[in-house]
């Protein structure tokens, strides 16, 4: 499963939205680039009435007057189609940074059980070579193609102002234009989804193998993934090889084009010439109007593989922007300590068998309540969904009576990112707006701040990818620093503790206390001494709640939790 493509209506819909919200940006290029066109074709009109006044015995000054006219035009054209190309691009590529902006905030915001059917590769095909794909045509191709199709335009006008005959000669090349095209789009438009989707699923190969080469490696993967890799390039190969043979088709589609409109005005002028109804001056500028089209409109149809391609790829894009996000649930923030209820709660990954069976469960405001169970219980599912990362497929979750998510919830797992950049940066993506004194602070509250403060530069110091490299117990202080900045209602840990070794636990047991002090607190506790230090416990078996109670309580009953508990004591 990949995430969803915007079909051709709803692409051009928000490319027509965006255009509508800069009137004046639009206009302008559009007059520039008129402006352009139009001197381009003064000196091809000047040239013509050149030819008659040499047939006609004009003085040889005759040339330096036109000589100059031709030279301004030039110049005229030169600096209006050169500042036409560049608003075209400057408009076309606030449009892309405005959809990729978009795309990327939409991805942030996906909910977790999307991104994870979609897989990483799929993600990053769309924010890498279809931006990349889409940024080539905007950047490079759309300034040419609308000059050429406004150079058109005023050539024909030109042409049929000349005389009404002659211009409709040049028309006649249109319709074989047009039908190229006709034969060629619908051919090509579908291979080129398939040729997105292709590149897609190679990404999507190379990246989950990489990622998770350590798994290869240990099962003896190894041939498996590479065999899929070797399919899933074939596959990209033989794609865009089929759409490039039809490339080469339309080619000589247009030659075509070309020679029946080039001979249509050559015949057509040889008649009006010889009854006196246009110069050969005229037929002269009409002929050269209409050869240098050719660059222009060959172009234009050549580049329909990459227009085509960009097509595809801005689909993909918008298709992105049109995914509902996991926030657009959640409600207006609270505040205070409140109340986490789920109730029913049922789920199944990939249409599969559940593995939630109608759990129910409250965490009182201001409680601690720890879930423990063996591997497979349904605990981390049970704390996605209490975080809104993940949707029930059944039943309701609320914190203080509204739909969960940020940003009244807040969640860790025990696998912390460490972003690239400065230490104090890192904390300030919970709360941009925090002072260097605040930061200090939420990293004081965890216990983090001594080992903050001695880094090479302190708060300043650059940490993560090229930076300077922090302890797995480390990572962990740094996240819940970034709780006690964001100050949720709701705070969720799900195995937070258990990266950090049997050494460093006990501090990070700790740190995490203080960073929930307060809070409704939920936590997949991978160590039951955090089990034992919460206000309750709900022991989950096989995604169903076999029994809960405080500590002492459920060590008397003598059940699954105190049969957990012997077997941790005597490890």
């Amino acid at each position: 499963m990949t995430l969803p493509t915007a079909t051709p209506r709803d692409t051009w819909r928000w490319v027509r939205g965006q255009l509508r919200a800069r009137p004046w940006e639009v206009s302008g290029t559009v007059a520039v680039g008129l402006v352009g066109a139009g001197a381009a074709i003064v000196p091809v009109s000047a040239l013509g009435v050149l030819v008659d006044r040499v047939r006609a015995g004009a003085a040889p000054s005759t040339i330096v007057g036109i000589g100059a006219v031709i030279g301004v035009a030039a110049l005229v054209a030169g600096l209006t189609g050169g500042l036409a190309a560049y608003l075209v691009a400057r408009t076309g590529g606030r449009l892309l940074a405005t959809l990729r902006e978009a795309t990327v905030e939409r991805a942030l915001r996906l909910p977790t059980a999307t991104l994870e059917r979609a897989g990483r590769g799929d993600l990053l095909a769309r924010v890498g070579p279809d931006v990349a794909a889409v940024h080539r045509v905007v950047a490079e191709i759309l300034p040419t193609m609308i000059s050429s199709v406004l150079l058109a335009v005023l050539s024909l006008v030109t042409m049929a102002g000349i005389d009404w005959r002659l211009g409709l000669a040049g028309a006649v090349s249109l319709p074989l234009y047009v039908l190229g095209l006709r034969w060629y789009l619908p051919r090509s438009a579908p291979g080129y989804r398939e040729q997105r989707v292709a590149i897609a699923d190679r990404a999507r190969l190379l990246v989950e193998s990489m990622l998770g080469r350590a798994t290869v490696h240990a099962y003896r993967l190894e041939d498996r993934h590479l065999r899929g890799i070797d399919v899933a390039s074939a596959r990209a190969r033989d794609v865009e090889y089929s759409v490039f043979k039809l490339f080469t088709r339309l080619v000589g589609r247009v030659n075509r084009a070309e020679l029946f409109g080039v001979a249509a005005i050559v015949v057509a002028g040889f008649y009006l010439v010889r009854a006196g109804a246009v110069t050969v001056g005229e037929t002269a500028a009409a002929a050269v109007l209409f050869h240098r089209l050719f660059n222009p409109i060959g172009g234009l149809l050549f580049s329909a593989a990459d227009i085509q391609a960009a097509g595809a790829a801005l689909a993909r894009l918008v298709g992105v922007v049109g995914v509902p996000s996991a926030g657009e649930v959640a409600g207006a923030p609270v505040e205070g300590p409140v109340e986490l209820a789920l109730s029913g709660v049922h789920y199944a990954y990939d249409d599969g068998e559940d593995v939630l069976h109608g759990v129910s469960l409250t965490v009182p405001a201001g409680a601690r309540v720890a879930l423990v169970g063996a591997t497979g219980a349904g605990k981390s599912t049970l704390a996605a969904i209490a975080a809104g990362l993940l949707r029930p497929a059944s039943g309701t979750v609320t914190v203080g009576g509204m739909p969960p998510g940020p940003p009244h919830v807040a969640i860790v797992t025990q696998e912390t990112h460490v972003f690239a950049g400065p230490l104090v940066e890192d904390l300030r993506l919970a709360r941009p707006a925090a002072t260097v004194s605040e930061t200090a602070a939420a990293l004081g509250t965890v216990g983090a701040l001594t080992w903050a403060a001695a880094l090479p530069e302190g708060l300043a110091t650059v940490v993560g990818e090229g930076g300077h490299p922090l302890t797995a117990a480390q990572a962990q202080q740094l996240a819940l620093a970034r709780v006690v900045l964001a100050d949720p209602a709701v705070a969720i840990l799900d195995e937070a503790t258990a990266e950090a070794g049997s050494l460093g636990a006990r501090d990070l047991e700790e740190s995490a206390l203080a960073a929930t002090a307060g809070r409704t607190t939920l936590i997949v506790a991978h160590r039951l001494t955090q089990a034992a230090a919460a206000d309750l416990i709900v022991v989950l078996d096989g995604g169903r709640v076999a029994e809960s109670g405080t500590h002492a309580a459920l060590v008397a009953a003598d059940g699954a939790y105190a049969r957990l508990w012997r077997a941790w004591e005597t490890r």
